[in-house]
C-alpha cells in the first residue's frame, strides 16, 4: 500500500464523521438518535467511493442525514474530509462490506438508498456480488421504511438491464427512469450532482443510467 494511502487510513480513523466496521454496529436502530443527536430521516449512499453524492446531497437537503457507506477508507476519506472543513454536520460515512449491511441498520430505519456507480461485476461468476442482486435487494427492502425509495446511477448498460431484471421479476413499481439521464427531461439539482467517476464516463461520451423505484 502506497504512503497516501497509509497516510488517509491513518487521518480517517480519527475524523468524528466516521464510523469503522465493528464501531458501527452499536447504533443499529440508533443512528439518529445517537450519531446525528437528531430524529431526522437517513438517507444512504451505498458504493459511496469519496463520498460526493453524500456530501452534495447534504447540502441540498439539511434537514436530513446522509450517511456514505464504503469499504475503501483512502476513498471515504476525501468526503469525510470535505464535510468537516465545511462544517457539514447532517454527514456521516461507515466504512463496512456491504452485504453485511443488516448488521448496522435496523429494519424500518432508512427513508432512501442511493447506488451511484457501483462496480458492475460483470462476470457471471460474480452475479451474487453485483448491489442491485436478489440478495441485496432483500437487504435494502427490510431497511427501508414502507415508503422508502431507491436509486441507481450507471454507465454500465448490463448492470442497468439487470437490475431492470430484478426490479421487473419482483414486480417492484418504478418511478422514474432512462438510458440517458442527461438527455431525459429527469435531471434536476438532485440528479445532477456528478461523482468523480460520472465525470470521467461523461467525458468519454458515455450514457448515464437512472432508475428509481419502491418496494411497494
Amino acid at each position: 500500500m502506497g504512503k497516501d494511502k497509509l497516510r488517509k487510513f491513518a487521518e480517517v480513523a480519527t475524523f468524528k464523521n466516521v464510523v469503522q466496521l465493528d464501531e458501527g454496529k452499536p447504533f443499529k436502530g440508533k443512528w439518529a438518535k445517537e450519531f446525528f443527536k437528531n430524529d431526522k430521516p437517513i438517507i444512504l449512499e451505498l458504493a459511496c467511493g469519496k463520498g460526493e453524492y453524500t456530501v452534495n446531497l447534504a447540502k441540498l437537503f439539511p434537514d436530513k442525514n446522509f450517511i456514505g457507506v464504503d469499504y475503501k477508507g483512502n476513498r471515504i476519506w476525501r468526503g469525510a474530509k470535505t464535510a468537516l472543513e465545511e462544517g457539514i454536520e447532517n454527514v456521516g460515512f461507515l466504512r463496512i462490506q456491504i452485504e453485511t449491511i443488516l448488521e448496522y441498520f435496523a429494519e424500518n430505519e432508512i427513508d432512501e438508498v442511493w447506488i451511484t456507480f457501483p462496480d458492475p461485476q460483470p462476470q457471471e461468476s460474480r452475479e451474487k456480488k453485483r448491489l442491485t442482486n436478489p440478495k441485496f435487494l432483500e437487504r435494502y427492502k427490510y431497511i427501508l421504511k414502507a415508503d422508502g425509495v431507491m436509486h441507481l446511477k450507471t454507465d454500465n448498460d448490463g448492470f442497468y438491464a439487470y437490475t431492470l431484471e430484478q426490479i421487473a421479476l419482483l414486480n417492484l413499481p418504478k418511478e422514474k427512469e432512462t438510458t440517458d439521464l442527461y438527455h431525459s427531461n429527469l435531471v434536476d439539482e438532485v440528479l445532477a450532482i456528478k461523482t468523480y467517476y460520472e465525470r470521467k464516463y461523461l467525458a468519454d461520451n458515455k450514457n448515464i443510467n437512472y432508475v428509481k423505484w419502491r418496494f411497494g
